[in-house]
């Protein structure tokens, strides 16, 4: 529906105006002030407002700057019996999408308010859009409530303003890129490309010609030019992930790009210009490939000028349970499963485990854990051999014959819904030696 707002204190014209509205489908709202205004405002998706200049409450080409400040994707059209040229240059600054004379221009306001609406219904779009993508790639995608990681997103979410720098150290799966991401949307380049590229899954040359592009001719293979990553990020934001792997010259015109925002393409000799903003990210202790020559100093100390430590997931413990259950929700959507719920046993186990792949490992352990599952809950027997034992004290082989065994008993009970003596049948075997068995393995 399209929704228009009249502010006039004039009862005859405005419902005469809002019956000439309504019979070209416009859905009309009709207020005499502005404080009334406001009020459907708050309540209402309005996309258009036709505002008399002289109002008991307000002035309405000052009222304009008002609703603009509060409703960026509305557009207002200002109407004057007696109209100025400074009023409406004043009301055109103030954001109104137009100014009309009563009387003089009452043929134009249909077609403006559909030009208006237009305008109106799309920057609504685009505003829709902007929410979504930063849900998806912003900092509330980041899951967890623990001090270390909320610090992370305090930093991030500075740092996300300006055009500084960043670089993100941690552990292999601590989501290093989930945080690029995010900088990047919330910062002003988000309109822009984001270009995340993996230092380490390619050869120095493919990587190179890659980042940098080349020339026609270059090399054999090259038929045209190609532009580089660099130039298709210009405006935006390029993701170096493992810099730490990049090949020493190469982190020479990384360096150069960094300081005066140029690079030469492979087979070119002038330079290119880029304004690009660079986060990078490394697993490795870059500090330590400096003394063993692998890495530039002056390469990390630009880099470096803003430095987030990601923590690993052992020491955020707290927010295992929070991450399991966001996976747990997603790919229960994915798969078509209705699975809400994990047991006490699975949360604690989840916990006492090592987690040496970080979050990517709880992520991959979770999407494992829904395709076997066949019940609304996720227990303890969908989960790798590899884990603690159910009292989180010792750690058992996955080839150890006690741990194989507890584990099928396990399978089998939760096969049967808990039934002992079906569990015993299925099992081969009488049912005291279950029961036994049950309190052996802490089954009960």
């Amino acid at each position: 529906m399209r929704n228009v707002l009249i502010i006039d204190d004039e009862a005859t014209l405005r419902s005469l105006l809002s019956r000439i509205i309504s019979l070209e489908g416009f859905h009309v709202f009709e207020v005499s002030d502005a404080k009334q205004a406001f009020k459907i405002l708050a309540k209402e998706n309005i996309q258009a407002v036709i505002s008399d200049v002289k109002l008991p409450d307000a002035n309405g080409v000052e009222l304009t700057k008002e609703i603009k400040l509060k409703y960026p994707a509305l557009e207002i059209i200002v109407i004057t019996a007696f109209g100025t040229i400074d009023d409406g240059v004043q009301a055109i600054k103030n954001g109104a999408f137009d100014y009309l004379t009563k009387g003089d221009h009452n043929h134009k306001i249909l077609p403006l308010l559909n030009k208006a609406i237009d305008k109106a219904v799309l920057q609504q779009k685009i505003e829709t859009l902007e929410k979504t993508i930063q849900q998806k790639f912003g900092f509330e995608k980041i899951t967890g409530s623990s001090k270390q990681i909320k610090e992370c997103i305090m930093l991030a979410q500075k740092v996300a303003q300006t055009d500084t720098t960043v670089l993100l150290t941690g552990e292999t799966g601590t989501g290093k890129e989930i945080f690029a991401q995010a900088i990047h949307y919330e910062s002003l380049r988000k309109s822009k490309n984001f270009i995340a590229v993996n230092c380490s899954a390619l050869s120095k040359e493919i990587l190179e010609s890659e980042l940098f592009g080349y020339k026609e001719g270059a090399f054999t293979g090259a038929q045209k030019d190609k532009k580089g990553l660099f130039e298709e990020a210009n405006d935006g934001t390029i993701f170096l992930d493992e810099i730490g792997e990049m090949p020493l010259d190469l982190q020479a015109k990384i360096l150069r790009v960094l300081e005066n925002g140029t690079f030469i393409k492979v087979g070119e000799t002038k330079e290119t210009k880029t304004n690009v903003r660079l986060i990078a990210a490394t697993n490795r202790n870059l500090t330590e490939e400096i003394d063993k020559n692998n890495f530039r100093l002056d390469l990390f100390y630009r880099l470096s000028v803003f430095q987030i430590q990601l923590p690993a997931l052992k020491e955020r413990k707290e927010d295992i349970e929070q991450l399991a259950h966001h996976f747990m929700l997603l790919f229960a959507k994915n798969t078509n499963k209705k699975i809400a719920t994990m047991s006490a046993e699975f949360i604690t186990l989840l916990r006492n485990h090592p987690w040496k792949g970080n979050i990517r490992e709880l992520k991959n352990i979770i999407e494992r854990a829904i395709i076997l599952c066949d019940t609304n809950a996720l227990d303890a027997h969908l989960l790798p051999y590899d884990f603690t034992s159910q009292d989180g004290d010792s750690k058992i082989s996955e080839f150890d014959l006690q741990n194989v065994e507890k584990n099928h008993v396990k399978k089998v009970l939760a096969y049967t819904k808990g039934n002992k003596a079906e569990t015993a049948r299925l099992l081969n075997i009488g049912l005291s030696t279950l029961y036994r068995k049950m309190e052996e393995y802490k089954l009960q």
